[in-house]
């Protein structure tokens, strides 16, 4: 029992399912693997979430295909799964058909013993009760290994049992036995999205995915994200470090667009940070207060500023865009536009609102990220006030990353950012998978 063991199952497992797939199953090296990122709406909000699509489980000639919701402040891989236990799983294998199983890591094994009393977990976990679900599953004299987890949307505590799983990533072909993930009950996910069933940790915890021992050493320890713009259309997610080709610029590798910015160390957090020194609209800067943090969250929709900077950008952002005509707010949002003349359809168009990096680097956020169409007729400036004691100065939201392409490097501990690809003449939901 326990990880060797695991990984001697593995190893025949797979020699026996690659023989099956050799026509598309490739082992490293290469540098990156791509999923698909589909844009959905919270039910219980109507606010957007983001899913990549990873399948969790090869049956009779078939993947189970599961969406993860993409966070990158969490510090675990969790989905809907059961732990399975059965001493020869290769001769008498019996987890249910359409049911997704993981192996079970013990209480008494070092991989629970180390997830438990980690820095990592204690921090996540503080707000949570201990986790005491302890079982033990028929046919094995073991304990099983409860962990706390979060509820990214709600915030709500539950507990998931440590496992070790098999995740499938399909372009190029890579199969890895990821030990360290949660099997969580299926009634975690009653309030996800709709088909959305795990939670893909992408922050920098050592049990997140992109510096997971099954990843870390096969790919490089970075990830890049490029978040769609329409729940119609998906955009995609890669897992290391390549040259990426979206059309129709067949040839141009869209990591020549980037800059990069120093990704700066935050200790309450495993989440991304960089520094913004000002924010600049039409050549005025806004001045940002010395020590403020910049966080970049996958799961708040807008970028929200705290009181003291939220008046001023929107005080300079009202002054250069006075010709427009103003509409009611319609919340969460402050100031609306129309964006229709006689009940004809304009193209609003705004100043450019730049981050201005410490670096001096500029992220430019450009009117299709800054303005929100709420309406045929109504557009609102997508920045929300966060009050003047939030802990944040400043929260980078998904409105602001969608058609932008996002490079976390974790090995040189840089933001490559593009700012929007719509300017380039193309999108997130342009990828040309023929070309990686």
């Amino acid at each position: 029992m326990g990880f060797q063991r695991q990984l001697v199952l593995f190893i025949m497992a797979f020699m026996n399912f690659s023989y099956e797939h050799k026509a598309i199953a490739q082992w490293p090296p290469y540098n990156s693997i791509v999923s698909q990122v589909t844009k959905h709406t919270d039910p219980t909000n109507n606010k957007p979430l983001y899913s990549v699509e990873i399948m969790t489980k090869y049956f009779w000639g078939d993947f189970i295909h599961t969406n993860f919701l993409i966070d990158i402040d969490t510090p675990f891989i969790w989905y809907d799964c059961i732990l399975n236990y059965d001493s020869n799983p290769t001769e008498n294998y019996t987890c249910p058909s359409k049911t997704v199983c993981a192996d079970p890591v013990s209480c008494g094994e070092p991989e629970c013993r180390d997830i438990q009393t980690s820095s990592s977990y204690k921090q996540y976990s503080s707000s949570c009760p201990p986790a005491t679900n302890s079982l033990t599953l028929p046919g094995w004299s073991g304990c099983t290994c409860p962990v706390s987890i979060v509820d990214p949307i709600n915030g709500s505590c539950g507990e998931g049992l440590l496992g070790i799983s098999e995740l499938y990533f399909e372009v190029p072909f890579f199969e890895g036995l990821f030990p360290n993930t949660l099997c969580a009950p299926s009634s975690t996910f009653d309030l996800f999205p709709a088909n959305v069933s795990g939670v893909m940790g992408l922050s920098t915890s050592a049990y997140a995915l992109p510096s997971h021992s099954v990843t870390n050493g096969v790919f490089p320890r970075a990830f890049s994200l490029c978040l769609p713009s329409s729940v119609s259309k998906t955009g995609v997610f890669f897992l290391g470090s390549s040259s990426y080709y979206f059309s129709p610029h067949s040839k141009v590798d869209v990591t020549s667009y980037l800059s990069y910015t120093p990704l700066l160390n935050h200790s309450d957090s495993f989440g991304y940070f960089i520094g913004v020194k000002s924010i600049v609209i039409k050549k005025r800067a806004i001045n940002v207060p010395t020590n403020t943090t910049t966080k970049l969250s996958t799961l708040e929709p807008y970028t929200i500023l705290r009181s003291d900077i939220y008046n001023q950008v929107v005080r300079r952002f009202l002054k250069v865009t006075r010709e427009l005509t103003m509409a009611k707010p319609v919340a969460p949002f402050d100031f609306c536009y129309e964006a229709s003349t006689n009940g004809t359809k304009v193209g609003l168009k705004v100043p450019d609102i730049d981050f201005s990096l410490e670096d001096g680097k500029k992220w430019t956020v450009h009117t299709a990220n800054s303005m929100k169409q709420v309406t045929k007729d109504v557009a609102c400036l997508a920045f929300v006030e966060g009050g003047a004691t939030s802990e944040h100065g400043i929260v980078i939201g998904t409105h602001q990353m969608e058609d932008n392409f996002l490079k976390f490097d974790l090995v040189n501990w840089t933001l490559g950012f593009s700012s929007s690809l719509l300017t380039k003449g193309t999108s997130c939901a342009s990828f040309n998978s023929v070309n990686h």
